[in-house]
């Protein structure tokens, strides 16, 4: 938490929570958890974040420990990614992949996981030359069975 940064209050909790779309967690019966607001954010690299409000969701300030506890572990930014996402719907940067400038053709990226047996991250990672010749590379080496 930045020195200068304020302590939120389960309001701003929830503000942040919907302005990153974290999803509301159901239980058994596929209801909302009642006893806290209780929110879910899977990130690109496979893990899930998870966060609870006490309830009522109102506008009481979290104390200086519990608050820092909460922007570390539970959501993972810093006081001013926080302020910066609930003031100005401003998203924290979670990482995302970075797009290819040319995506593979999807056929392309069947054959390379499918017959060639690459593992679909390395497939992701390739360029489309790396892709083609990977798959050249295979089909010139291959070699029919019996």
């Amino acid at each position: 938490m930045s020195a200068g940064s304020p302590r939120g209050t389960r309001d701003d909790h929830e503000r942040f929570c919907t302005h990153e779309d974290w999803k509301v967690v159901k239980n058994a019966r596929g209801k909302a958890v009642t006893h806290h607001a209780t929110y879910e954010l899977v990130l690109h690299d496979g893990r899930t974040l998870r966060t609870r409000i006490s309830r009522p969701v109102d506008r009481t300030t979290y104390g200086p420990s519990i608050w820092g506890a909460i922007l570390k572990d539970q959501l993972e930014v810093t006081g001013d990614q926080f302020w910066a996402c609930v003031n100005h719907n401003q998203l924290p940067d979670r990482g995302a992949p970075e797009m290819p400038d040319e995506a593979l053709p999807l056929q392309l990226v069947h054959q390379l996981i499918h017959t060639v047996g690459i593992p679909e991250a390395r497939v992701g990672a390739m360029s489309k030359e790396e892709a083609i010749e990977s798959l050249t590379t295979y089909w010139s080496t291959w070699r029919p069975k019996g």
